[in-house]
């Protein structure tokens, strides 16, 4: 089975993180058996290595990272590929892929756009 680390940011409001618990409950609605974890890359835990240790221990060898972003900056074209490969280092049989960040899929940007034009 998959891992799913939803990631984000981080603040220091734990409420910023309300979002990433009703995408993380949505998913498990649709798919009760999901493996789905939340991590951050600052300021909230758990951070995207401890996510990722919680995955390994229940037995995921495969985990894709999904950048709750709008778009990819430096978190997402620099650090995070460091972080995985630092990740599967860690924990040798671990293969992780990275998934675009939320705010560049089309479908996406589609909900967006439909939602922007019924306000």
């Amino acid at each position: 089975m998959k891992g799913i680390v939803l990631l984000g940011h981080g603040a220091r409001n734990p409420e910023w993180a309300a979002p990433f618990v009703r995408i993380r409950d949505a998913i498990l609605k649709r798919q009760p058996a999901a493996c789905v974890e939340m991590g951050f890359l600052e300021l909230m835990r758990p951070t995207l290595d401890e996510a990722i240790d919680i995955l390994v221990n229940r037995g995921i060898r495969q985990i894709v990272i999904v950048p709750i972003f709008m778009a990819a900056g430096v978190h997402i074209k620099k650090d995070l590929p460091l972080l995985a490969a630092a990740a599967m280092e860690r924990h040798a049989q671990l293969n992780i892929s990275l998934a675009e960040p939320v705010g560049e899929v089309p479908e996406v940007i589609g909900a967006m756009a439909d939602y922007a034009l019924v306000q």
